[in-house]
């Protein structure tokens, strides 16, 4: 039997993928983790954990107070 990977993966490998399809370009504003949460039918804890992985590796950038916003390819390298 495969080994499932953690809800909070495939949530990142689905934000992944809307970034590369251009659904949420460089720049741009993700939905907050409450509308996340409720697009993925999961906890605010699990977006988090998603968020906070692809913010780890640059993917993208938390702004307190004002969102979570795909990372342009300048702040990828830096």
């Amino acid at each position: 039997m495969p080994y499932a990977q953690p809800l909070w993966r495939q949530i990142r490998d689905d934000l992944r993928a809307k970034i590369r399809a251009g659904i949420y370009p460089p720049g741009s504003k993700l939905p907050s983790a409450r509308l996340l949460a409720e697009e993925y039918d999961t906890s605010h804890m699990t977006i988090r954990r998603a968020l906070d992985s692809m913010i780890e590796l640059g993917e993208l950038v938390g702004r307190m107070g004002i969102g979570v916003f795909v990372a342009d390819a300048s702040e990828q390298d830096a």
